[in-house]
């Protein structure tokens, strides 16, 4: 019998009585391991009654007390590391090891939330005016929630749920269909954590789920990471409905190589970082920009001889630097991106198609693909391909190569690649990207930190954990106090109050 995984919903696991169902595969197999259900309106709606009800005491709980629910969790999930990481990778297609990070990287927030009894300290002025006195202070929303993507199915739950949680509200969680099982197992060591019922809740489904959050006014502020056509339309229909919202969408992260830049160092974070994750990552670094044609045919060189020896196979094996992709249609598309790119003119040195992985001939592989000559004008510079393709796109000096970066509509994260500190100051302080990285491949911003992009990758005015997870999840109130001498009359004023 094919399991079914569970929305849980105040506090108890519970099957979906819609009757819609969308199957959960192995994609290192490319056979179905489970099925999950897909709420309907009613049944989100439900959700949220519950989390709504149970807000009112969460936010009431002082915040050093959320906070030790969270320090349990970070200790629970610690104890559950290897089997988590397992089921992360069986559904999603990553190793095990890159899965343990993914985790990680979620915890990495979690402990930042920790502090909230520091970061919802509000301010404080004595003697303001005559006998006045001002302070603010930081309260919840309500019920919040949280649409996450496939590619990091534990990162992005606790990057949203987490500060939100310690801040006060209560969260509903829509996470992607297709690797659903660890977020559900996360909300349940929460619950062993000490979180009260109803306070998270994770509910499964496609737009009609999406929809439904987007549209009750009860949802006081929504987060999400996914595409940006979707990242756009969610941001601008929860506007629409008053909803608060940070919506960060694709990328097209560059690399910039210097011509004084230590190439093998800039070739081995090629291909960690263009590669890893088999490209499934909103950081992934998809262009390679070389400075120069002398840098360019070096840095060339040293990939092709790099992509050669890449190791792909089933997401559990030990061996392997990258497993499959999530599922068929992702394997179609990039297909689809890299006849593109041969069509378009760009150099084809290492074909990533008809590949599998002796018996699991079924299972959604691709192999490396490298590209070079790649222009600006064609598909595979312009869109992001989210797979593990790396175009190089090379450049005639440095600035041509910082207004590529800059000028590509999707302005997620950066890197170069130099050994000149004055060349990397002036391209940190001008390229238009929102994260940056200087000899770092992946420039994701520790937990205290704020990490977004800008451009189109990013909508909102608040980026993800670091202090802006705490500004975003909850309203400031500030109050002005004054206690006169009893019985002072002042008689009525009819001008507005200055500091005067």
């Amino acid at each position: 019998m094919t399991r079914i995984i569970p929305h849980l919903v105040g506090g108890s696991l519970i099957v979906s009585d819609g009757g819609r169902f969308s199957d959960v595969f192995d994609p290192s197999t490319g056979s179905v391991q489970a099925r999950v259900p897909l709420a309907s309106a009613d049944e989100v709606r439900r959700a949220i009654d519950d989390a709504e009800a149970a807000q009112v005491e969460w936010a009431a709980t002082n915040a050093q007390k959320r906070a030790r629910v969270l320090l349990r969790f970070l200790d629970l999930v610690q104890k559950d590391m290897t089997s988590l990481a397992t089921l992360l990778s069986s559904e999603h297609g990553k190793t095990v090891d890159d899965a343990r990070g993914d985790i990680q990287r979620g915890l990495e927030v979690v402990e930042f939330a920790a502090g909230a009894p520091h970061l919802l300290k509000g301010e404080y002025s004595t003697a303001a005016g005559a006998g006045i006195d001002v302070y603010s202070m930081r309260q919840p929303l309500g019920v919040v929630a949280g649409i996450t993507p496939f590619n990091f199915p534990a990162m992005i739950p606790l990057w949203k749920a987490a500060p939100a949680l310690a801040a006060g509200n209560a969260f509903v969680l829509k996470p992607s269909e297709r690797d659903p099982s660890v977020p559900v197992r996360l909300a349940e060591l929460f619950l062993e954590a000490g979180l009260p019922e109803g306070v998270l809740n994770v509910v499964h489904g496609d737009k009609e789920a999406v929809d439904t959050l987007l549209a009750d006014e009860r949802i006081k502020a929504v987060g999400f990471v996914g595409s940006t056509p979707i990242a756009q339309y969610i941001y601008e229909t929860a506007a629409a409905h008053g909803t608060r919202a940070q919506c960060f969408g694709g990328a097209k992260n560059h690399m910039i190589v210097m011509p004084d830049a230590d190439l093998d160092q800039a070739a081995d974070a090629l291909i960690g970082a263009g590669y890893g994750s088999a490209g499934e990552r909103c950081m992934a670094i998809s262009v390679a920009v070389p400075v120069g044609e002398e840098t360019a045919d070096k840095l060339a060189a040293k990939l092709t001889e790099r992509v050669a020896k890449l190791r792909v196979g089933p997401a559990l094996a030990e061996d392997v630097d990258y497993g499959p992709l999530v599922s068929r249609a992702a394997v179609e598309r990039v297909e689809d991106f890299i006849q593109q790119g041969v069509d378009a003119g760009a150099t084809l040195l290492a074909d990533g198609r008809d590949f599998s992985v002796p018996g699991h001939e079924e299972g959604f592989y691709l192999g490396p693909t490298l590209f070079d000559h790649v222009t600006t004008d064609m598909s595979i510079y312009r869109e992001e391909i989210f797979g593990p393709v790396l175009v190089i796109a090379r450049a005639r000096d440095y600035e041509e190569a910082l207004a590529m970066a800059s000028d590509h509509e999707l302005g997620n994260g950066v890197a170069i690649f130099t050994r000149d500190g004055d060349a990397a100051r002036d391209f940190t302080a001008r390229v238009n990207v929102g994260m940056v990285g200087v000899n770092v491949p992946i420039p994701v911003p520790i937990a205290y930190f704020t990490f977004g992009g800008w451009k189109k990758s990013g909508f909102g005015d608040l980026n993800q954990h670091g202090a802006d997870a705490f500004r975003f999840y909850t309203k400031t109130k500030t109050v002005t106090s004054r206690w006169p001498a009893h019985g002072v009359r002042e008689g009525a004023s009819f001008v507005i109050p200055t500091m005067n």
